[in-house]
């Protein structure tokens, strides 16, 4: 079976129950398949990364295999305001930034004829725009599992920023980091690059995306901007190191 979600902001859980780990989130337009139902929860792959998790019976309405494929198909139109709405009849539903309006403009799929005014992103933009989209979600608090300017993760940052710029990355720092061409040195990197940091065990747990003048954007209690040099980060307030340098990709 095929769905996509018709609701602004959904949570995607480890397990089926609403106390279960929050894992990632479903946005508006996002369309997944169902790998198994149950009577009140769906188990789900994400198109845009193959994410898999249960959500709730509730928050989504299936479409066909051919409107799926037909959605896979089109080029995506992504909202690129903070928040904005959709309208239609006897509807007033607000959308996030990163939000998938594409099935939008197509009837068969949007039967309550919604509409969208406001402004959007599509296709691949220049490298350089990578920073100026991840300005717009400074100040997010941290949220894990979460990739809205409401409350996002490291990964989800880095993964929506790329997203809105027309680049498809996964959705955990320890996949992003499998992925791109390792560099040496800071020195090496370009804005818009992404640095990744390990723990004691070696384990890929944190990234962010570099600045110019040895500085990072990450999500860290909030999304801020701190120093980066070859230990890792050095956070501006405090003073102190809080993330330990593993690797830099250039993943474009």
């Amino acid at each position: 079976m095929f769905a996509i979600c018709n609701l602004a902001i959904v949570p995607l859980r480890f397990e089926p129950s609403d106390r279960s780990e929050l894992v990632t989130q479903v946005l508006f337009g996002e369309t997944f398949i169902i790998l198994e139902q149950k009577e009140k929860w769906s188990k789900i792959s994400l198109s845009t990364d193959l994410y898999e998790g249960w959500i709730d019976n509730k928050q989504f309405i299936t479409i066909s295999e051919s409107q799926y494929l037909q959605l896979q198909q089109t080029p995506k139109k992504y909202c690129a305001d903070l928040i904005d709405y959709v309208t239609g009849a006897n509807t007033l539903m607000p959308v996030s930034l990163g939000s998938d309006l594409s099935f939008l403009n197509f009837p068969d799929i949007n039967s309550n004829a919604l509409i969208f005014d406001g402004n959007q992103t599509t296709g691949i933009q220049p490298k350089a725009n990578l920073l100026q989209t991840a300005f717009l979600y400074l100040n997010a608090p941290y949220l894990w599992g979460g990739k809205t300017p409401f409350g996002i993760d490291c990964s989800g940052l880095t993964q929506m920023v790329y997203r809105l710029n027309g680049y498809y990355i996964p959705r955990d720092a320890s996949q992003q980091a499998k992925i791109g061409e390792p560099l040496s040195f800071i020195e090496e990197s370009e804005v818009g690059d992404l640095a990744f940091f390990d723990n004691e065990e070696g384990q890929i747990i944190h990234v962010g995306i570099i600045m110019e003048n040895n500085y990072i954007i990450h999500a860290h209690g909030k999304v801020r901007i701190d120093r980066l040099d070859h230990l890792g980060i050095l956070n501006i307030d405090s003073g102190r190191h809080t993330h330990k340098l593993r690797v830099i990709k250039k993943i474009i």
